[in-house]
């Protein structure tokens, strides 16, 4: 990319993705941090139920997936376990769906079992699981908004511990360290 600069890496990038070549982050930039209070429109289900009423339940879901990382090793670990990344960085979000779906036609029957929705958890994640629904629910890098004035921009808080927790089972425990996934 020595002539054409950014223009022609981004012509590239789309040809890749037209020509079904796993996507690339560097196509894929954007700031790090959203807004999580602003009114952006997210499609959002009035109930769990009404998003899928008969097929099998999400069991794992990685609030804020970044790029995909964790739910792709995850996947073949715990293959009959349905996985949901959730994201707000509309372009992340993308380059997850892309990731995922070339990794199902590099390897046919494999990673069926995770997919990337863009919504914001922190206003609609109980819009998406039932009561009881979720056995993990990972928040791996919760807090970007260090600064004080930003607390109420941050994913893990007291209120919203309470309302994520509607979707554990009963006896549920919340962990702040790294434990055992129970692989196996």
């Amino acid at each position: 990319m020595a002539r054409g600069g950014k223009r022609q890496g981004m012509a590239e990038g789309r040809a890749e993705r037209k020509g079904q070549k796993a996507p690339r982050k560097r196509f894929y930039r954007t700031r790090a941090h959203s807004n999580p209070l602003s009114d952006m429109y997210f499609p959002v289900p009035s109930c769990p139920k009404e998003d899928a009423p008969e097929t099998p339940k999400v069991e794992f879901a990685d609030v804020g997936c970044g790029f995909g990382g964790l739910l792709i090793r995850l996947a073949p670990l715990f293959p009959d376990r349905l996985m949901v990344g959730m994201e707000i960085r509309d372009k992340v979000a993308e380059y997850v769906q892309e990731r995922i779906a070339n990794l199902r036609r590099e390897h046919e029957g494999q990673y069926q079992n995770i997919s990337c929705i863009r919504t914001n958890s922190q206003k609609f994640l109980v819009h998406y699981f039932c009561k009881g629904q979720l056995q993990k629910l990972f928040f791996l890098f919760p807090d970007p908004h260090f600064k004080a004035q930003n607390h109420r921009r941050r994913i893990i808080s007291l209120s919203l511990l309470a309302e994520f927790a509607t979707c554990w089972p009963p006896g549920a425990a919340c962990t702040p360290s790294q434990t055992s996934l129970g692989a196996g």
